[in-house]
């Protein structure tokens, strides 16, 4: 049960950004199979169509795209972690295990945000300010798409 749900929350999570922006077969949602097999390539796609890239910019590019993308897995699996601790226990949480769970979500907010700083300073040394931007703006919609996913199953603590 409480990996089902997890896979559910981040398949969502995952999903979401990709339906409400990207204007493909998929933006409706009646292939979801399809969908759920293409995310990467589809977030990738929508990356690539909204910042068009000269060669020498997309060589710098894409290896930043994608260390970022590995520590938002590494911070996913964290959230995961809390997540399937909450549903396991489906019962009153003591206020120190609250406490360690809080702790927990903090972290993985903390790696996040110093993974999208580490960002932020590459990108701005690799490409066109205008173009690095317009880069950080599209992923930060699409983490909060993919926060407000979370947010909206996520289980308040008993």
């Amino acid at each position: 049960m409480k990996s089902k749900l997890a896979a559910i929350l981040f398949a969502c999570a995952a999903i979401v950004p990709q339906a409400a922006l990207a204007q493909d077969p998929f933006a409706n949602g009646t292939d979801m199979q399809a969908l759920r097999a293409s995310v990467k390539a589809d977030k990738r796609a929508l990356v690539a169509s909204t910042i068009t890239l000269t060669p020498a910019e997309a060589k710098a590019f894409w290896p930043l795209y994608d260390a970022y993308q590995r520590a938002l897995d590494a911070t996913n699996r964290q959230r995961t972690l809390v997540v399937e601790d909450l549903l396991e226990l489906n019962k009153p949480l003591s206020d120190l295990y609250a406490k360690n769970l809080a702790g927990e979500l903090m972290a993985a907010d903390e790696a996040e945000a110093k993974a999208r700083r580490k960002l932020q300073n590459a990108l701005m040394k690799a490409l066109p300010a205008k173009k690095a931007a317009r880069y950080l703006q599209l992923e930060s919609k699409i983490r909060a798409y993919q926060a407000y996913d979370i947010a909206s199953t996520f289980p308040l603590i008993k």
